[in-house]
């Protein structure tokens, strides 16, 4: 696995909204954007899909913006990187409702693959939201 920038940005987004806005308002993206230092417009992008996995709420007009949908505790890492990137899979085949692979029942590394995807899953949604900006 991967993260594209989304992901990565994702995460940051997140991360600054917890720690800037911990009453729960609204943020505008432009601050965001500054603070993070990463294009406004790209950012709108990842925004709008966090919106559409319901992790983040927008607001339109004055005094509108985004802020968090639940508490930073809730969020897991594998929960934010499946949202923006689709798949955290480390093989194709593993990735949900991918077609099975025509070798895979006489796969001879498909456990390894299984295993690994599992130590990652397992791993990403240990860790919370909270554990990255108490770091």
């Amino acid at each position: 696995m991967i993260a594209s920038t989304k992901g990565r940005y994702a995460l940051r987004v997140l991360a600054d909204m917890a720690v800037n806005c911990p009453d729960g308002g609204f943020l505008p993206l432009k601050e965001v954007a500054e603070r993070q230092e990463i294009s406004e417009k790209y950012l709108e992008a990842i925004v709008k899909l966090l919106v559409e996995k319901k992790l983040l709420v927008g607001h339109r007009g004055k005094g509108g913006g985004y802020k968090l949908a639940k508490a930073p505790e809730e969020y897991s890492v594998g929960e934010i990187l499946r949202a923006t990137e689709g798949s955290i899979a480390p093989v194709a085949c593993l990735t949900e409702g991918a077609d099975k692979c025509e070798r895979y029942d006489r796969c001879t590394t498909i456990a390894m693959w299984t295993k690994l995807d599992s130590i990652i899953n397992d791993y990403l949604d240990s860790v919370k939201l909270t554990d990255l900006i108490n770091q």
